[in-house]
């Protein structure tokens, strides 16, 4: 039963608003669900589900006390990033009917996140059994993927505790029409989403990042129309003396400045000389920014560059300095030290789960509809809402042809005033006065909402602690690489009964994780629709690293 659309407009508007009409705390609630205590927090709305700073709120208060010290970053010299999903379940339609002025809300994280770390291609490995990307988003996908393993494993066990219930097809499930999940990032996406353009007040004089300036250089954190009055006098005073201040590009490629009320255009591709065959150039609609920012309002005088590199073999940055270095809509993949990762950005990752979903090609042959992400709520930091909507949205919006169920989402992006406290933002100004140089955090922490073994430590891609001996053992393993996910995912296929299974796996040999992951046609079909619509360049893994069992 799908909840009536007056009730969602309603919802929807609050949401967009990021507002809280009406909201009225009430007292968390500890509950437990087949073993697995978690804190809800209930509320009453009307208008409104949820406001971006409850998002954040829960999620920092679940890092605080959920998550262990080890793995955290020692906050007198390290910074790291969050990410995690929240379920958002409503009132039913029933009871939404019967007291149409109090909304029940409750808001749950079932998985969470943080690192900062990527490996390099040279230490790949074909047995699937390392995490290639720990950036925070990509470590919480896959904390999510295995709460929505152990979900589906509830529902073909007939627990009603389940998010899913029986859909129209043999052996297929769908959500819960009162369950929704929203994405928090305490940072902005690296790569695409951080492209962004850096002004100045048109009465102040700066002097805009060279191209020798920007080599290696990290994308920079500032936000004039977000400061306080001290924080505005100082970066007044900064911009008269024509300073800006340079960090080092460390292999995250996060972190990022974003002024408000700011469009980046698209930019026109040039062919140039045989040196840079694929380079290109702003758009003339960037050129005339300026003349067209009006008295007062703030002058463009440069791009925020990203750590992120673009494909190889696709169309590159033109690295002219000033407004000209970066191209914006490129796909791009993270940096490494001296050996270039496989793992694109998270904006490019995000753009691809706003088309195909959050829970990958197994999970689909369950699945009737794939799950989709309601909103995604990005902590303090510098922000841009149009250069977050080109990125994720934007990118994949012209789709067509795509199987049944698949559909690109218009995901609400919202932003929280509340900062991280292990950002690098936040260590920067407790550590002003330290000649202590901050470094990235190491390790990269997993949870999930599930009864065994909820939380993962790991460290360059194996669990923290694992020797060279012992790496390739059963104990090395994260409980979310790719090895581990799949076994899960044999363990649900094997609990049900062949009658009972879906088309896509009944009477079929299938052995290894490509096997699987092929065998889910509608998906793969989707995924071949959005490559050659939209992300074309996508690095994809060659198959030997998907052989394994």
């Amino acid at each position: 039963m799908s909840l009536g659309l007056g009730y969602w407009n309603l919802v929807q508007e609050g949401v967009m608003q990021n507002k809280a009409v009406g909201f009225e705390e009430v007292g968390a609630v500890n509950q437990h669900c087949d073993g697995i205590p978690f804190c809800l927090e209930p509320a009453l709305a009307s208008g409104a589900m949820w406001s971006a700073d409850e998002i954040a709120e829960l999620c920092y208060l679940h890092y605080r006390t959920r998550l262990p010290k080890q793995g955290k970053p020692d906050p007198n010299r390290e910074w790291t990033s969050l990410a995690a999903v929240v379920k958002v379940e409503s009132s039913t339609q029933r009871e939404v009917l019967a007291s149409p002025g109090n909304l029940q809300v409750t808001k749950e994280v079932v998985a969470m996140g943080t690192g900062t770390k990527c490996i390099g291609q040279n230490k790949m490995r074909k047995t699937g059994d390392i995490l290639n990307d720990s950036h925070a988003e990509i470590v919480a996908k896959r904390s999510f993927q295995r709460y929505l393993l152990h979900q589906m494993w509830l529902a073909a066990s007939h627990q009603q505790c389940s998010i899913f219930i029986p859909g129209t097809e043999t052996g297929k499930w769908k959500l819960k029409p009162n369950t929704t999940f929203v994405f928090f990032s305490s940072h902005t996406p690296c790569g695409d989403a951080s492209i962004i353009p850096m002004s100045e007040p048109e009465n102040q004089l700066s002097k805009p990042v060279t191209g020798g300036d920007a080599a290696g250089q990290l994308e920079r954190r500032s936000n004039h129309d977000h400061l306080g009055p001290e924080d505005k006098r100082k970066s007044e005073k900064t911009a008269s003396n024509r300073m800006i201040k340079r960090m080092k590009t460390d292999d995250d490629g996060y972190f990022s400045v974003i002024p408000e009320d700011l469009t980046v255009q698209q930019v026109s591709v040039k062919r140039e000389d045989d040196t840079n065959p694929k380079s290109c150039e702003y758009s003339a609609e960037m050129q005339t920014a300026n003349k067209e920012t009006g008295l007062g309002r703030p002058k463009v005088v440069d791009v925020y560059r990203t750590g992120a590199k673009c494909v190889p073999g696709e169309l590159g940055d033109a690295r002219i300095p000033g407004l000209g270095y970066h191209c914006v809509g490129l796909l791009r993949v993270k940096p490494g030290r001296g050996d270039r990762t496989c793992s694109m950005s998270c904006s490019d990752k995000l753009a691809r789960w706003n088309v195909l979903g959050c829970q990958g090609a197994l999970l689909m042959h369950f699945l009737q509809y794939p799950v989709y992400l309601s909103a995604i709520v990005v902590g303090k930091c510098p922000y841009s809402q149009e250069v977050m909507r080109r990125a994720i949205v934007e990118r994949c919006q012209h789709i067509s042809f795509l199987p049944d169920g698949f559909l690109p989402q218009e995901v609400k992006l919202l932003q929280s005033d509340l900062r991280f406290e292990h950002s690098r933002q936040a260590i920067q100004e407790v550590q002003t006065n330290s000649k202590t140089k901050l470094v990235p955090c190491s390790a990269a922490i997993s949870w999930s909402a599930v009864p065994e073994q909820p939380l993962d430590v790991t460290s360059d891609g194996f669990r923290q602690g694992t020797t060279k001996r012992r790496i390739g053992s059963h104990q090395s393993r994260s409980k979310i690489c790719k090895v581990e996910l799949f076994h899960t995912f044999q363990k649900l296929v094997t609990s049900v009964s062949q009658e009972d299974l879906p088309d896509t796996l009944r009477m079929k040999t299938l052995e290894t994780y490509w096997d699987y992951k092929e065998a889910a046609l509608n998906y793969q079909e989707a995924w071949k629709v959005l490559r050659s619509q939209a992300l074309l360049g996508w690095v994809k893994n060659a198959t030997e690293y998907l052989h394994f069992t």
